[in-house]
This record gives structure tokens, C-alpha cells and sequence, in this order.
């Protein structure tokens, strides 16, 4: 079955969450953020989107600085991997 002939929702990402993460990233880090929702690290890539049938693929990013955010849980945000609100309408 090719990913045409596939209902969306499977090939939609997973909801592991329907608030955001409060995490403290740290400057110089090089993070991965799970965009499948499979991880059972989240909101961090364990390696699980190889199980995904929507290709999902990890958002790595280096932070900044040192900060507190909210990294998005529900994998449907615009801004991944910060959350921008999307969860509200879920």
C-alpha cells in the first residue's frame, strides 16, 4: 500500500500529549525533538520513528542559551518543536 492509498490519520503523528512539555534546554545542546509521537522520551527522539508510516523524521536543533520552554506535545504545531498553541483546538 503506498502512503496515497493510506487514511491520513495513519499517517498523521501520534498525540503523546494534549498540553506542551515545560523543559529547561541548556546552551551548546544539540537536541532531537520527536515529531511521530512515538517516543517514549518525549519530548526527545528515542529512535521510535522508524515504526512511523508517515515518515515522520526528528527536528534537531541546538539550543541558544540556557532557557526554559514548552516544547509541543501534540506534534501539530506550526512552529515544532515549540509548541504554538495547536493543542487548544484538539
Amino acid at each position: 500500500m503506498s502512503d496515497a492509498d493510506r487514511a491520513p490519520d495513519e499517517l498523521a503523528p501520534k498525540i503523546a500529549s494534549k498540553t506542551p512539555f515545560k523543559v529547561e534546554l541548556m546552551a551548546t545542546y544539540r537536541y532531537a525533538w520527536c515529531s511521530c509521537g512515538l517516543s517514549n522520551y518525549q519530548p526527545f527522539c528515542d529512535g521510535s520513528h522508524t515504526m512511523s508510516k508517515g515518515g515522520h523524521k526528528p527536528v534537531i536543533f541546538t539550543q541558544d542559551k540556557d532557557e526554559t520552554v514548552y516544547l509541543c506535545g501534540c506534534k501539530q504545531t506550526g512552529k515544532g518543536p515549540r509548541c504554538d498553541g495547536s493543542h487548544k483546538s484538539l
